[in-house]
């Protein structure tokens, strides 16, 4: 009886069935990869908290502004004529009552001369007619010549006499004119270059030719603009006797020019104005600073500072430890079981290179300061004190 053969299994099935198996065995490996992940837990994220900077704080708000001289002078002759010289340099110092333009002074001289003759003239008459009077006051005693001729004798001499001051005006007019030739520094200060040069006609008066201009430089206002709700906290400060009035000189301000940094020009608020501008909203204040090295020169941009607040205690925080959503500002608070707690914070000025918190957090909470983008509420973390290094700052000051 014959041998049964066993059937032949074909190349491809045995392949296909290895790669059944190596799928099978890769899947398990994976199920048994995902887990041992699952089991093991992330390890929670290192952050670095600092509790808040407690300071005495004065609240201070900037504002923009130009620099104005407290005096300026447009230069102009009284008189006309020409030009016969000049006695300043441009751009130098001048004091009050320095000599600056001469205009040529022979003609107001010349009229001087002359009103001084008729003075002269006015007096001779004056005395022939007192003599008159005196004549004329003895016949009328003894009855030679009547009332009438007597009352024209005392008209003669009041003419005389009107006439001497009349004359004695004109000498006076004419000296004030002589002396209006020379052209003299009417304060102490700047002055700019020369408008015009040697030999030209000046025309004087109100309308007068432009000579050139002068501007006090020490001290030096600087005017600002406080928006409505500003002037009104001032306001409340100075009724409550928390600031001074800015017509007491005693309210301080600090200014530095668009080159400085820190404030270091100290002066004070000495002017308010008297009404609000509805068309901006704004009211017209004025500091006032010293400028003893004219180093602050009139139309300058200017930011300067004044206090807005009383004195007190506030709590401050780096201003990387906050952060925003939407108009909300919170910050991250780790809390004694290192979880992550949300708090909404209400903030006040920068200052010194810190923010002050105003509402939202407590002295001995713990803030995150670094590693916001790492962290959400309810998780839990790794905390790293650091404190918050000031610097020695003085927060009564206005810093940068």
């Amino acid at each position: 009886m014959p041998k049964k053969q066993s059937p032949l299994i074909h190349p491809f099935t045995i392949g296909r069935t290895i790669l059944l198996l190596l799928i099978l065995a890769a899947h398990s490996f994976l199920l048994i990869g995902c887990e041992r992940q699952q089991t093991q837990a992330p390890p929670p994220p290192i952050v670095t908290v600092s509790k808040p900077v407690v300071e005495e704080v004065v609240e201070w708000d900037e504002y923009t502004g130009r620099l104005e001289a407290v005096d300026t002078v447009d230069v102009r002759a009284r008189v006309s004529g020409y030009l016969e010289s000049i006695h300043f340099k441009d751009g130098q110092m001048v004091k009050n009552g320095d000599l600056l333009f001469v205009i040529d002074p022979r003609p107001y001289r010349a009229e001087l001369d002359r009103a001084l003759a008729q003075l002269k003239i006015s007096k001779a008459r004056l005395s022939l007619a007192e003599k008159d009077l005196r004549r004329a006051k003895h016949l009328l005693s003894e009855l030679v010549i009547s009332e009438e001729e007597a009352d024209t004798r005392v008209s003669d001499e009041q003419v005389a006499r009107a006439s001497v001051e009349m004359a004695q005006a004109d000498v006076d007019a004419a000296r004030l004119n002589v002396e209006f030739t020379q052209v003299r520094a009417p304060i102490y200060g700047l002055i700019s270059r020369k408008y015009v040069t040697e030999g030209n006609l000046i025309n004087g008066g109100t309308g007068g030719t432009l000579l050139t201009t002068i501007v006090s430089t020490d001290p030096i206002y600087c005017y600002l603009e406080e928006d409505e709700q500003s002037y009104l906290r001032y306001s409340r400060l100075e009724r409550e006797g928390i600031m001074p009035g800015s017509g007491k000189g005693e309210n301080p301000a600090f200014m530095e020019l668009s080159n400085e940094t820190g404030y270091p020009h100290k002066g004070y608020i000495d002017f308010v104005d008297n009404r609000m501008d509805p068309n901006t909203g704004t009211i017209r204040g004025r500091g006032v600073f010293p400028n003893p090295d004219n180093t602050l020169t009139p139309g300058l941009f200017a930011r300067m500072k004044i206090a807005g607040s009383e004195q007190y205690k506030a709590m401050l925080v780096p201003d990387e430890a906050v952060g925003s959503d939407q108009s909300l500002k919170f910050v991250f608070i780790v809390n004694p079981e290192n979880t992550v707690e949300y708090r909404q914070v209400t903030l006040g000025p920068r200052m010194n290179g810190l923010r002050i918190v105003r509402e939202g957090v407590m002295p001995e909470d713990r803030v995150i300061v670094k590693g916001l983008q790492r962290v959400q509420p309810g998780i839990k973390v790794d905390p790293v004190e650091e404190d918050i290094v000031v610097d020695e700052m003085n927060f009564l000051m206005p810093g940068s």
